[in-house]
């Protein structure tokens, strides 16, 4: 399985390189959500991990970008996300065609399970 993953924490960033490649995914990690844009257009992935709070480049830019450049990629979206979200906003974000949200802190085996179901969904 190939993954992208988009985190702007230096840290959080490290500890997700260190889960994948310890279950040896392929996977590319990058800071910045323009970047990680330009991956997922020219690279094909079988999962996008993107964070919810990027600062430069908010996640629902991302999204209508991902989506008027390569629609297709958008069921590979699970948004990882810290922040406390209403049931409305986590509609609107599956409404643009992401496949799950996922809410920080989140454990290694929750993780793990959660890419494991998305192999086969």
């Amino acid at each position: 399985m190939k993954i992208l993953h988009i985190e702007d924490t230096p840290e959080i960033s490290r500890i997700f390189a260190d889960i994948l490649s310890n279950k040896n995914y392929d996977f590319d990690s990058i800071l910045d959500g323009r970047a990680g844009l330009e991956l997922a257009v020219y690279k094909e992935y079988d999962l996008i991990l993107l964070d919810m709070c990027m600062p430069e480049y908010n996640v629902v830019n991302f999204l209508l970008d991902l989506k008027s450049r390569k629609p297709s990629e958008l069921s590979k979206v699970v948004i990882v996300s810290g922040l406390s979200m209403s049931p409305i906003q986590e509609q609107e974000l599956l409404k643009l065609g992401i496949r799950s949200v996922l809410r920080k802190p989140i454990s290694v085996q929750t993780l793990l399970s959660q890419i494991e179901q998305k192999i086969t969904i």
